[in-house]
């Protein structure tokens, strides 16, 4: 049998009330509630960050890569290699054979955020693929931004990379491979690069990218060397590391 101290407290109509809560309840609620909230804003800005913005940069970047071949189809393209401006294109087969990225100069990142490969400015001036020595050094993003360098790890010594220029493909060899150095090693993007094994001058190409993935705390590096120079014929047919 209920007794009256063990009955539900009722109002002067006799409809029974639930018991009042406490404070202790009363905030645990509201917490749960607000870490609720946080996580769901959280989910959203990660989906933002991580898928969202690779669509824009994809979008972006893909436009961008037509409007290039545009120019080199009505030999429109430009002679000046200014920040922003497009170079070519980087095809990595490890990657796949439909594997291709826009490279574009300069490494801010308000380039870098285009979904493209950025040629490094600086602390070094990087040489152009055609330039007789130096230093091809690139970056692009790992995560977010279309995310063209998340594989990177993946590539190893012995694979190729392949520069598609308006007139000439570049076929490069993967020496070695640095999994993570300090984020201000800038030796890694040198015109003779600290730590490849390179001893002397040479045509080099390096790509950069932050490491481990979803962070940047470090930066990971590949360095290749030039192996040969293959001229563009009227079909833009691709060497044969890029053979499907």
């Amino acid at each position: 049998m209920v007794t009256e101290q063990q009955a539900a407290p009722a109002d002067a109509a006799g409809t029974t009330r639930p018991p009042r809560r406490g404070p202790v309840l009363v905030v645990a609620g509201a917490l749960g509630e607000t870490l609720f909230t946080v996580g769901v804003l959280l989910a959203l800005f990660a989906t933002y960050s991580l898928w969202w913005t690779d669509v824009l940069a994809g979008r972006r970047a893909g436009q961008d890569g037509e409007r290039l071949r545009g120019a080199w189809s009505t030999a429109l393209a430009s002679a000046r290699h200014d920040v922003g401006e497009g170079v070519g294109f980087l095809h990595i087969p490890a990657l796949g054979q439909d594997y291709q990225v826009l490279i574009k100069m300069g490494t801010d990142e308000e380039t870098l955020d285009e979904g493209v490969a950025g040629v490094y400015q600086e602390p070094y001036r990087s040489a152009l693929p055609w330039e007789k020595e130096g230093n091809f050094a690139l970056a692009a993003h790992r995560d977010g931004h279309g995310a063209k360098f998340h594989d990177l790890d993946q590539v190893q010594p012995g694979d190729a990379l392949v520069v598609e220029t308006g007139d000439n493909w570049y076929v490069y060899r993967v020496d070695n491979t640095l999994p993570e150095t300090s984020k201000y090693d800038t030796g890694v993007v040198a015109p003779v690069p600290t730590g490849s094994g390179y001893d002397a001058p040479g045509r080099y190409i390096t790509l950069t990218t932050c490491t481990p993935v979803y962070t940047s705390l470090y930066r990971m590096a590949v360095w290749g060397s030039l192996q040969r120079v293959d001229a563009m014929d009227e079909h833009r047919t691709p060497p044969p590391e890029l053979a499907s």
